[in-house]
């Protein structure tokens, strides 16, 4: 199956609305179930996340390595058990909620996974593997290692985006002009998820969206909070917007 043909993309409208973390607000810490729900409540099309592990080998939904910034303890998540991490209040409220009970409680969710470290992999891929919620996840990784291992772990194909050695490949293709390597280097991809722009890199030139567009990948940038920059990555032919406020994403880019 060609990944533009995959479920998790066939199934859904664009422009892509990929809530960063959820949709965090008063009362509601991002990563979490109510974040999550907040999100889909306000019409978001996919919810982004990240993968992590705990000590005993649980998948969770957290971005950082520890837990300063969301709930002033400097533990990490793998120094602690599932059961520990459970009872941990973050400071605007919620908990740190398993991969599995996400994907349960949103049974209806298109979920993005960014897999944040090489131990998290195996646990995120029993996870959907014993949902059978391949349809309706999109596995991503900074590295491609670890994106690559993620999938040879699962036992149907689901969709994934290029790691950063991956887009940064195809991007110096695109710029010699080698149209068509970028469609073979991104052959097994669906998606690029990327910043306008890396250092003095640019991500969101026109040639280089050409290109993408050719190989049949979207391109879906992040993280965009104003209206007006949304737009203009989408008339540029974005075919997705990760954001903090999907509300205001919903509110300016669906009918």
């Amino acid at each position: 199956m060609a990944q533009p043909d995959h479920p998790y993309f066939a199934g859904s409208p664009l422009p892509r609305i990929l809530a960063h973390r959820g949709l965090a607000g008063p009362g509601v810490s991002e990563n979490t179930i109510e974040a999550f729900v907040r999100a889909a409540e306000a019409g978001a099309t996919h919810i982004e996340s990240d993968v992590q592990v705990t000590r005993d080998g649980v998948a969770v939904l957290f971005h950082d390595h520890d837990l300063s910034r969301v709930a002033g303890d400097p533990r990490r998540i793998y120094e602690l058990d599932a059961a520990e991490l459970a009872n941990i209040d973050l400071k605007h409220g919620g908990r740190v909620p398993r991969l599995e009970d996400a994907l349960a409680q949103l049974p209806n969710a298109r979920f993005n996974l960014d897999i944040k470290s090489d131990g998290a992999a195996r646990p995120a891929a029993e996870v959907i593997n014993r949902l059978a919620a391949w349809n309706r996840v999109l596995v991503s990784s900074f590295s491609e290692a670890r994106r690559k291992r993620t999938l040879s772990l699962l036992t149907h194909e689901v969709a994934t985006s290029a790691g950063s050695s991956l887009v940064l490949t195809a991007r110096v293709a695109s710029a010699l002009g080698m149209k068509n390597s970028v469609a073979r280097l991104l052959r097994r991809v669906g998606a690029l998820q990327i910043p306008r722009h890396v250092g003095p890199l640019r991500l969101d030139g026109e040639t280089f969206l050409t290109h993408l567009r050719a190989a049949a990948v979207e391109v879906h940038f992040w993280t965009i909070n104003a209206p007006d920059e949304m737009r203009q990555l989408l008339s540029r032919g974005a075919s997705g917007i990760v954001t903090d406020r999907a509300d205001l994403a919903v509110e300016h880019l669906l009918p």
